[in-house]
């Protein structure tokens, strides 16, 4: 699937709208679905963004039986995170970064929410329940400063969207740990939001790889689809002379403005969830 389209300036969106209504309910769009408590953010899911159940279940955290049992015994109070939390699975503290960690993923799919073809349900919520609530506009803030990283590389996005293909065997000197495990489960026959969901990761910290990895030269572009190279400039994928090898940028995950860094709480929190999106 493609990418949900970049939001134009503008009058305030739904969101922003349903924000500061407080509303309570749920938003469905065509990329995935927003869950509003009280106008704050509680849970997203995206349609290309494997979910929190997909990420720890992959790292060994709960087994697939766990999630089954927890959304069935989540009840109408919606109190599943709780739930995993009581029964031993998860920490608070590692509930609290898969969450966020899931949420931001999804969002970046989801939004922005095209008024035309969303639909709101009134008092509806995920069973997981509320483990932060995120404002609208912090949210969507972070889901920007993501799409400014991927944009960076938009000359390479003619592989979000196709089976991944290594350009040669292994990987080189320099590409980073997640890179180098995204290379060798690279088959050829999945697409980068493919390979996330199997190696239960995040979707849009994959994207970024493959085409920071198509840039180096590491996986082969569509036929036709390499970007046009200026007079003089290094061949697509290549560093320039001098460079020293063709290592793509190293990159840390943006931490969204939401929390207050200087509670030292909080800080861990921070630290502790970029840990988590740079190694699974």
């Amino acid at each position: 699937m493609g990418l949900p389209p970049s939001p134009a300036p503008g009058p305030a969106g739904l969101l922003d709208r349903c924000a500061a209504e407080r509303v309570t309910g749920a938003l469905r769009g065509p990329h995935g679905c927003v869950y509003l408590r009280d106008g704050a953010v509680t849970w997203v899911e995206g349609a290309a963004a494997p979910g929190i159940e997909v990420r720890l279940s992959a790292a060994g955290k709960v087994p697939p039986q766990g999630w089954r049992y927890a959304v069935e015994t989540a009840g109408p109070a919606r109190q599943g995170g709780r739930f995993l939390v009581s029964e031993g699975w998860l920490t608070q503290g590692e509930l609290e970064i898969c969450h966020l960690a899931a949420l931001l993923d999804a969002a970046f799919f989801a939004l922005p929410l095209p008024p035309e073809t969303t639909s709101f349900t009134p008092g509806t919520g995920h069973w997981l329940g509320v483990v932060r609530p995120i404002s609208a506009g912090d949210l969507q803030r972070a889901t920007a400063r993501r799409r400014a990283l991927l944009d960076r590389l938009r000359p390479w996005a003619a592989v979000d969207t196709r089976p991944v293909v290594p350009a040669g065997p292994g990987a080189p000197a320099g590409t980073t740990p997640r890179q180098r495990r995204l290379l060798a489960h690279a088959d050829g026959r999945r697409t980068p939001c493919e390979l996330a969901r199997a190696l239960g990761q995040s979707a849009f910290l994959t994207l970024l790889d493959v085409r920071r990895l198509a840039a180096a030269g590491l996986v082969r572009m569509p036929p036709g689809a390499l970007p046009r190279r200026r007079p003089g400039a290094a061949p697509a994928g290549h560093p320039p002379p001098g460079a020293g090898g063709c290592r793509a940028p190293t990159w840390q995950p943006p931490v969204p403005e939401l929390l207050d860094t200087r509670d030292p709480d909080v800080a861990l929190l921070v630290r502790l969830r970029t840990a988590l999106e740079e190694n699974l």
